[in-house]
């Protein structure tokens, strides 16, 4: 048996946590430069307010319904995930952590242990709120996929109480013919339009086909899907979350940066930021992609990018803070007005297999990345920093609704009166 367990609007639940003035409020959270909203407390989600609409195309609605707006605060969502997924880690000996608010969970001989999946569901759901304050749904099937699906039915059924269970062959159609097939997980919107050329709508239609034809249509991938969806396991940890082929860190300016040093402050961040996420996923990278730009809409646009080709794969912060060093002089132009910049890893390959280049020598430092990776996960993001992205904080990004970082920066920890 398997489990789903993820937080009910993760991003809106975690500004709850500390804040008791807002637990009963409907909440939004806004994404960089508070520009679209990215998440909504279940009262949101009622009045109608989609996800990814900018935000000041539904200020008017939200200041209606005295809607509380916050900025994302990813060092709280972070920390707060970190703590919600050791809670769930006691469940089971065989715990993954697909993203920073899901997780899988494997149970192999607890059928003598667990008398009800559903009553451990709340026991689970139970927990979670009472270590961490975040409400989580839980669901159960014999796959990943059919786990992911009771999950979708815990949260979106109508009656739904927050835990779900596929353990007969009843529940699995009963929840399957209640789900479209864009509730699938894996099912993207351009394959969704595409079933549905064939006459498949639900998840139960979807199941129902034979699944070496529908490799033969679309792919070895959708053959997994429907054979997960009747019921046989044929996916591993490293099927569920792959790694990436491409790794990017882009972000446009809170204000228009002028500044040589604000904006290599900013590419130096970004090249923290994808090294960061190339050890995590254990790759590295043959080629990053520099860029720089100013607004689209304004005058005279200007946009210059590079693609540096390494000597030696890499994922170290300081052989990418040298790449931009390279090629800095020839990006910064003065009078341009940048409005957005970024960094780009391409060509991935994995750590674990290398192939060692005889005529050159790698730069890197495995041992102080991991220092640093260390001491930011322990700390803090960015209590350790390389010295340039310390020349200028004008290219941050705008957030006026921040909440306190409670639990990750000494001055705005929470505060008890008595």
């Amino acid at each position: 048996m398997y489990a789903l367990i993820d937080a009910t609007s993760f991003y809106a639940s975690a500004e709850r946590v500390f804040d008791l003035s807002i637990r009963k409020k409907p909440v939004v959270v806004l994404s960089n430069n508070d520009g679209c909203i990215v998440a909504a407390s279940p009262e949101v989600k009622k009045l109608g307010v989609p996800k990814f609409e900018p935000y000041f195309k539904l200020k008017h609605i939200l200041d209606r319904h005295n809607v509380v707006i916050r900025s994302s605060n990813y060092e709280l969502y972070a920390d707060l995930s970190d703590k919600m997924m050791a809670v769930i880690n006691r469940f089971s000996d065989q715990h993954y952590v697909y993203s920073i608010d899901e997780s899988f969970l494997k149970f192999d001989g607890y059928s003598d242990v667990v008398n009800s999946w559903y009553e451990y569901g709340h026991l689970i759901r139970r927990t979670v709120w009472r270590k961490t304050k975040l409400p989580v749904g839980v669901g159960f099937g014999p796959t990943p996929t059919l786990a992911k699906a009771a999950n979708h039915a815990a949260k979106k059924f109508v009656g739904a109480t927050g835990v779900a269970v596929i353990d007969s062959e009843k529940s699995r159609k009963q929840i399957l013919a209640n789900m479209t097939v864009s509730d699938i997980w894996g099912v993207g919107r351009r394959l969704t339009k595409q079933l549905k050329l064939f006459g498949i709508e639900s998840a139960l239609d979807l199941a129902k086909q034979n699944p070496k034809m529908m490799r033969k249509q679309f792919s070895v991938v959708l053959e997994r899907t429907i054979s997960e969806l009747n019921g046989v396991s044929c996916l591993s940890w490293d099927d569920v979350k792959q790694r990436k082929k491409e790794v990017f860190s882009t972000r446009s300016f809170g204000e228009r940066v002028e500044s040589p040093f604000a904006l290599k402050a900013s590419l130096v961040t970004h090249c923290s930021i994808v090294a960061k996420k190339l050890r995590k996923q254990g790759s590295l990278t043959k080629r990053l992609i520099i860029f720089a730009h100013s607004s689209p809409h304004e005058d005279n646009y200007y946009k210059r990018s590079f693609i540096q080709k390494l000597a030696v794969p890499s994922n170290d912060s300081t052989v990418f803070a040298k790449q931009v060093e390279l090629v800095f002089s020839q990006l910064f132009q003065p009078g341009v007005r940048y409005y957005k910049a970024g960094i780009g890893a391409i060509e991935l390959e994995d750590d674990m297999h290398q192939q060692i280049d005889m005529f050159n020598v790698s730069d890197d430092k495995p041992e102080l990345m991991q220092c640093l990776d260390t001491i930011n996960k322990r700390y803090g993001s960015s209590s350790l920093r390389i010295a340039t992205e310390l020349q200028s904080n004008q290219w941050q990004m705008k957030r006026d609704w921040l909440s306190r970082r409670y639990t990750t920066r000494w001055p705005e920890i929470p505060l008890i009166k008595c």
